[in-house]
C-alpha cells in the first residue's frame, strides 16, 4: 500500500506537472485518482487522455498547474503503435469485439510497398472520422455511451494533421510504425482506416505514447515506484514557472505583481528592466505572455492586447 505524501512545514504546494509513464489496462482517470491519493492533494488533472490500452506519456497538472491544462494540451504528439491487419472490431482496437477476421486477407499478399503507398494518404491535413467509442459528443451525449447501447453512432469527421508516419516493420500482419500528429488525431481511427483502404480491414493492436508536447519518456516515471516511494514525487515535477518555455515572458514591479494578481491590465511602465522587449504587439507574435514578479514567481498568463498591454487570462497567484 502506498504511503501519501505529508506535507512539511516551509514546503510549497506541488504546482507543476508530473509525467506518469501509464500502464496498459488503466484508464487516465484511474491513474489521476491514484496519484492524488499519493500525493494527498485533491487538485490533479491529466493533459490529453490515453485509452486503457495504450501506454506512455501522460502528463498530469498539479495544484495551480491545473489551470494551464489547456496550453499544455496543444503540443504534437508522438507515437508507437502495432497494428493488426485482416482484423477489424467495433472499437477500432484490439479490445472490441471482433467484426471481421481474416477473410479479406485471403486475397493479394499485402507487401511494404503497398503499405508505403497508402500510408502517404494518411499524412498531412485530411479530414477523419473518430471511432464510434470515443469522447466525442453527439447531440450532446458522448459517443462511446451512445455505442455502449447499440446505437447507431457517426461522430462527425474533423480535421487532423499528421507531420510524421513511418513505417517500421510489417511481419505477416503484423504493422509497426511511429506517427508524429497535431492534437485531436485517433490513432485507432488511423489503424481502422488504413486497414480499410487495403482492403483487408485493421485495429489497433499496440500503442505507447512517446511524446506529449515539451513532455517525453526521458520524463516520465511509472506508478509503480511513486506509490513505492513516494517522497521522490516533488523531485520529478517540472516547476510551474518552468512550463510553456515557448511563450515570451516579463518580470513585473511590485506594483505590477499586484496588477496581476487581481487580473487589472498591465501596461509598459509595470514591466521591470528590458521585460517590455518581449512584449512587440507585432503581427505574427505570440499574443500570450507568462507574466513573473522579482522573486520568479509565475503569477500569470496573459493576453497581448496592443503593443505593450497585457491583461491576465490565467491568475496563478
Amino acid at each position: 500500500m502506498s504511503r501519501p505524501v505529508s506535507p512539511r512545514p516551509g514546503v510549497a504546494p506541488l504546482d507543476g506537472v508530473l509525467v506518469v509513464d501509464k500502464p496498459r489496462g488503466i484508464t487516465s482517470h484511474d491513474v489521476v485518482a491514484r496519484v492524488r491519493r499519493i500525493l494527498s492533494t485533491k487538485r490533479v488533472g491529466h493533459v490529453g487522455t490515453l485509452d486503457p490500452m495504450a501506454t506512455g506519456v501522460l502528463p498530469l497538472v498539479l495544484e495551480r498547474a491545473t489551470r494551464l491544462a489547456s496550453f499544455l494540451s496543444t503540443g504534437d504528439k508522438v507515437y508507437h503503435a502495432v497494428i493488426r491487419l485482416g482484423v477489424t472490431t467495433d472499437t477500432y482496437d484490439a479490445m472490441g469485439t471482433v467484426i471481421e477476421a481474416g477473410s479479406r486477407v485471403s486475397g493479394p499478399t499485402i507487401d511494404r510497398a503497398a503499405v508505403e503507398t497508402v500510408a502517404k494518404r494518411f499524412t498531412g491535413t485530411f479530414l477523419q472520422t473518430p471511432p464510434p467509442y470515443s469522447a466525442k459528443k453527439i447531440g450532446g451525449v458522448r459517443a462511446y455511451r451512445l455505442a455502449r447501447k447499440k446505437t447507431p453512432v457517426t461522430p462527425k469527421p474533423v480535421d487532423v494533421e499528421v507531420r510524421a508516419f513511418d513505417i517500421e516493420t510489417l511481419e505477416d500482419t503484423q504493422l509497426s510504425c511511429r506517427v508524429t500528429c497535431a492534437p485531436g488525431f485517433y490513432m485507432r481511427s488511423l489503424a481502422h482506416d488504413l486497414g480499410d483502404t487495403l482492403g483487408v480491414g485493421g485495429c489497433l493492436e499496440q500503442l505507447r505514447r512517446e511524446q506529449s508536447g515539451a513532455f517525453s519518456l526521458a520524463d516520465a516515471v511509472s506508478l509503480d515506484s511513486l506509490e513505492l516511494q513516494p517522497d521522490t514525487a516533488p523531485s520529478r515535477i517540472v516547476p510551474i514557472g518552468e512550463l510553456l518555455p515557448d511563450l515570451p515572458s516579463v518580470v513585473v514591479t511590485d506594483h505590477g505583481a499586484g496588477l496581476a494578481a487581481h487580473g487589472n491590465t498591465l501596461t509598459k511602465s509595470d514591466f521591470q528592466g528590458e521585460s517590455s522587449r518581449s512584449v512587440s504587439g507585432e503581427p505574427g507574435e505570440p499574443t500570450h505572455v507568462r507574466v513573473y514578479d522579482r522573486h520568479g514567481t509565475l503569477l500569470a498568463i496573459a493576453e497581448e492586447r496592443a503593443a505593450g498591454i497585457l491583461h491576465p487570462r490565467i491568475v496563478l497567484v
